[in-house]
């Protein structure tokens, strides 16, 4: 059971952090608060990572934990708890999040729990956004936490990087999500477009998951 909680800790975090900034920071309306925002998701990572990694793995994003079943390193079962306890913590930051945005006027317009949306871009740049940047950051997630191959301690700081500069692109077509735990709960909350989008931030991050696991049989080593 703690490694449920620990990723439901973890993603509470990520959601809170990484959503709170794009909020306080009105993301996407000029250059700082892209690089804001995009920092803070992957310094939350990281944090995780050393904090959470050592019980759950930390993957606190469904996605990661796809990706983590299809490459035999977690079973049905607790991938399945993991999503759930996942949502479940996304749910916990956006609520601690829309409590604290709900009455603030400053945010009139804007969005309150950092929700995402295709916007003007369009479903389809939205969905091939969500796929491929998934595809990539999941990938490294496989790498450098492979048993024989891996990056060992260095891992987490790799991956919050590498979210980092996934942002860096991602921000301008969908605000960037690769992660539907990210995605459910804070369009639940935001409801309108966010809402109608919702199935592109999960259709798109589960196949991006699954591309990555077939590149990593392709590129990774053998199994003995």
């Amino acid at each position: 059971m703690k490694k449920y909680l620990a990723e439901m800790v973890g993603t509470m975090v990520l959601v809170l952090l990484g959503c709170g900034t794009a909020v306080s920071l009105n993301c996407g309306t000029d250059t700082a608060s892209v690089v804001g925002t995009a920092m803070a998701f992957g310094l939350a990572v990281v944090a995780m990572a050393y904090t959470i990694g050592g019980t759950s793995g930390c993957h606190i994003n469904p996605a990661i934990t796809l990706g983590c079943l299809l490459t035999k390193r977690i079973d049905a079962k607790d991938a399945m708890m993991y999503m759930l306890f996942q949502v479940i913590g996304a749910f916990i930051g956006s609520a601690i999040l829309f409590a604290l945005t709900s009455t603030d006027a400053s945010l009139a317009g804007g969005t309150l729990t950092g929700a995402n949306s295709c916007g003007a871009h369009g479903v389809a740049a939205g969905l091939i956004a969500e796929i491929v940047l998934t595809a990539l950051f999941v990938f490294v997630v496989l790498g450098t936490t492979d048993s024989k191959v891996g990056a060992g301690n260095f891992a987490g700081l790799a991956i919050g990087l590498s979210l980092i500069l996934i942002h860096f692109v991602g921000i301008h077509y969908t605000g960037t999500s690769v992660n539907p735990a990210r995605s459910i709960a804070p369009a639940i909350f935001e409801g309108g477009q966010a809402l109608s989008d919702l199935w592109v931030f999960i259709v798109g991050p589960f196949a991006g998951a699954i591309i990555a696991a077939c590149l990593w049989k392709l590129v990774g080593p053998e199994e003995n």
